[in-house]
């Protein structure tokens, strides 16, 4: 079998990150756009969400990730106990995540569901394609907050449509393929055609931010419902 190898250096992220809330337990954060989560085997990429945290909370340590293009709230474990915890609720779904996200085009439909398996494309590393044979079970939800025009940098009317997306699985790229399988992908997406559009593409950065975390804080069992809104 060939090993795969994933050539992609990140540039600089000057954006800081927000923090958000934080306590003895976990810390509440919002990642800028165009910085990776955890840091790559290049040494390279060493600039993460972890290698910044990790010098300001020690031994903290990711629940979950954004993809590198994405932005938004993230909760971080500062001990393993409260990673397990947390990490438990993620593969319960008992985490309800809500993405923000422009895309291309104008959706028919005002909401609707998107329920197509994802798997590995091998010939294409490191896209995913949607595969009902091989693919892990997929499904997100999403909702139409508004239908708009906006002016490209060349003067061309972008029609684009403001949505809530709603993953009830947590497949890899699984909001970027899913929106890509409507027909209509999420603006500045390089990987699956959100740059293909006549004026689409300078589009600055991914346009899908994590707009709502909800969870139970492993410690305190409180509700914790937090929210960000999108910059875009």
């Amino acid at each position: 079998m060939s090993t795969l190898f994933d050539t992609f250096i990140a540039p600089p992220c000057p954006a800081p990150i927000e923090t958000l809330y934080q306590d003895d337990h976990l810390v509440l954060i919002n990642k800028p756009s165009g910085l990776l989560s955890l840091s790559g085997k290049n040494p390279h990429n060493l600039d993460s969400v972890h290698h910044r945290l990790v010098q300001i909370f020690p031994g903290c340590t990711l629940v979950h990730r954004l993809d590198f293009g994405t932005s938004g709230l993230m909760v971080i474990a500062r001990n393993k106990a409260i990673n397990a915890a947390l990490c438990q609720q993620f593969s319960q779904r008992s985490v309800t995540k809500t993405y923000t996200a422009l895309l291309c085009g104008h959706l028919e439909e005002d909401e609707g569901v998107i329920d197509a398996a994802i798997a590995k494309d091998p010939a294409s590393f490191p896209l995913m394609t949607i595969c009902a044979i091989h693919g892990k079970p997929a499904r997100s939800r999403y909702q139409v907050i508004e239908r708009i025009y906006r002016e490209s940098e060349n003067g061309t009317l972008l029609p684009l449509t403001r949505v809530h997306l709603t993953p009830e699985t947590g497949r890899t790229h699984q909001l970027r393929i899913h929106c890509l399988r409507l027909g209509h992908p999420i603006l500045g997406c390089d990987l699956y055609g959100g740059r293909l559009l006549p004026g689409t593409e300078q589009t600055p950065r991914l346009m899908l931010h994590a707009s709502e975390l909800q969870f139970i804080h492993p410690v305190s069992k409180t509700w914790i419902h937090a929210r960000h809104a999108s910059p875009f």
